[in-house]
């Protein structure tokens, strides 16, 4: 007998063939990325999906924009904030924008001392991006507290077209959520850098390999993704 022939016979996996095969390589305590890590992986396909929901939300926007028969608002009348008495428009929006850009870069700085085992620049790199992710989140609020205020609804608003009102308080809103979501795991990856969980390998969520800091860049991939979704909202909602 091959050898070949003689491990199929005594490896159980070897025998299996099509989906009972797959099921044993994933519960197999293996890597099925191999080089790549499983929160990686996970994080990638999770990011994927959601790009999905996203483009399905602006194309649906864009659909809505074209065919509506009623005159859509101008962005940068509805955008536009008084400051010394002159309007001036989508201000708030380009510091908005700003704002989560510059997060963007001391993101990738956290997760470039957190592979050098530089806990502290790392942990306060994260916390910083926080701030910044804060700030955004704060600034919508005002922003959304302005409209409410104007009169717009999801339902419909007295400058235009009806759909305006739910396509903004929509996309704005659930990306809005997922900045708030990466703020509050921003400071929970921050607290276990401080600490020193990822040197020692100490239990609990979010943890990873001793002397890994792949929690931190996997924080950081969703990050650059709110942030790179936020371009396209600025560009296909406010700019046209």
């Amino acid at each position: 007998m091959a050898p070949s022939e003689l491990a199929s016979a005594t490896d159980p996996l070897a025998q299996s063939k099509g989906w009972p095969s797959i099921v044993a390589d994933w519960s197999s305590d293996q890597r099925a990325f191999k080089q790549v890590s499983w929160g990686k992986a996970m994080m990638w396909i999770f990011l994927l999906s959601d790009t999905f929901v996203f483009g399905c939300f602006l194309l649906s926007y864009m659909t809505v924009r074209m065919s509506t028969t009623v005159p859509w608002p101008n962005a940068s009348e509805i955008f536009a904030l008084n400051i010394g008495g002159n309007d001036v428009p989508l201000i708030l929006i380009a510091i908005m924008t700003f704002v989560l850009i510059t997060s963007s870069g001391t993101m990738a700085m956290a997760v470039n001392f957190g592979y050098r085992r530089d806990r502290a620049k790392s942990a306060i790199l994260l916390l910083v991006t926080a701030v910044f992710g804060a700030m955004f989140v704060g600034m919508q609020a005002f922003e959304w507290t302005k409209l409410i205020e104007d009169g717009v609804r999801p339902w419909g608003n007295p400058f235009g077209a009806a759909q305006f009102g739910s396509s903004f308080f929509m996309i704005t809103g659930f990306h809005g959520f997922h900045v708030s979501v990466g703020v509050l795991f921003l400071i929970i990856v921050a607290r276990k850098v401080w600490r020193g969980d990822y040197d020692n390998s100490r239990k609990g969520f979010f943890t990873s390999r001793k002397g890994h800091y792949e929690a931190v860049e996997i924080m950081g991939l969703y990050w650059h993704f709110v942030d790179l979704v936020w371009v396209f909202i600025f560009a296909v909602f406010y700019l046209w």
